[in-house]
């Protein structure tokens, strides 16, 4: 049987799909990311490759194997591997199928969830609460020790106002709060009716005004460090950061400045700066793990068991299909030449 090679651990429903067409060999662990040397090192031994979203596979993978037969990607074209490099190999790369999937607002549906919970989490103090209470502090009924800002009538300032801040607007509503966003080019009018959001023009007028400040904008050059010292200090005393979209946008080392000195109140963040592609290893840092005010998740808004479950399921029929001769549903092939191309998406990606 043809052998594939698992980056990290999947759910059992896409391994379920890999073992009837092939012997599946799963890297065990989930406190680091495979190493390159790793990765070449499996491609060496194996037919196919599996790699998440994160797993970065530079030119020498491609290089390790010449008889690699296929690599499956989760994220697709927006994967850190070099396109150019599969092409030259002759390798194809194949996807997740977006019809085929049990949520179908997908990631960004997923990412609203835990956005829409760090706010209640940070309203109510819920990880300070909760360490309170385990600590054995809860002696007084109705203690002042723990009063939030809560959630009604507060508000929501969004910057951007994409796919992800779409889910996130009605999950925010239903809790009676007011949500005002910014953007580079305005909704049409009769979207924001539909939406009852309010537009604001000015980034330093949402800082400013917002009791919880969510950066829901794509990353790019132009949104580089958005967030920095200067803006975070526009911000309410009393006011949180919530950043799940990219950690770039947010300089860090102002954002850790303002929690110690309390320019803003708390925040929460599923991004870091010591992320791939612009690391290898993943890092959160330290001095975040002692402050109560801030809610830490590892960049896990996909992560619930239908949806990632659904969605490896569907990368791994990919590779199931290439087995037995079959055509994938979706083969990467669109953007082959991308991580070459000078798009800044990919600019920091040092080693392509």
């Amino acid at each position: 049987m043809p052998k594939v090679f698992v980056v990290q651990p999947i759910p059992e429903v896409a391994l379920e799909v890999l073992r009837e067409v092939a012997e599946v060999t799963v890297y065990p662990y989930v406190d680091r990311q495979i190493e390159v040397d790793e990765l070449v090192a499996a491609a060496r031994r194996h037919d196919y490759l599996f790699v998440m979203h994160e797993t970065i596979v530079p030119a020498e993978v491609f290089q390790a194997n010449p008889n690699l037969k296929g690599i499956g990607v989760m994220g697709g074209e927006t994967g850190f591997v070099d396109f150019a490099a599969a092409k030259a190999a002759g390798v194809p790369v194949v996807a997740a199928d977006p019809d085929d999937t049990l949520v179908p607002g997908g990631t960004q549906q997923m990412t609203a969830d835990l956005t829409a919970a760090m706010i209640l989490g940070l309203a109510y103090r819920l990880v300070e609460a909760d360490r309170y209470t385990r600590e054995g502090r809860f002696k007084q009924e109705q203690t002042i020790s723990l009063l939030g800002i809560g959630c009604y009538r507060k508000t929501v300032g969004l910057i951007g106002l994409g796919g992800l801040a779409r889910f996130l607007v009605p999950r925010l509503q239903a809790f009676q709060m007011v949500v005002r966003y910014t953007k580079r080019n305005r909704l049409e009018a009769a979207e924001e009716i539909a939406l009852r959001v309010e537009w604001v023009e000015d980034l330093d007028e949402i800082l400013a005004s917002s009791d919880f400040v969510v950066t829901a904008c794509d990353y790019n050059p132009s949104t580089h460090h958005l967030i920095g010292a200067r803006e975070l200090a526009v911000m309410k005393p009393t006011a949180f950061l919530v950043n799940t979209g990219r950690a770039w946008v947010v300089e860090e080392a102002a954002l850790i400045k303002a929690l110690q000195d309390g320019t803003i109140a708390g925040a929460g963040l599923d991004v870091f700066w010591n992320e791939p592609p612009a690391t290898h290893d993943v890092e959160a840092p330290s001095v975040l793990f002692k402050m109560d005010n801030v809610i830490l998740t590892p960049h896990n808004g996909g992560g619930t068991w239908d949806h990632r479950g659904s969605r490896t399921r569907s990368v791994a029929k990919g590779i199931a299909a290439l087995i037995k001769g079959e055509q994938p549903a979706v083969l990467v092939q669109s953007t082959v030449n991308r991580a070459l191309s000078g798009d800044p998406k990919y600019s920091f990606v040092g080693r392509f």
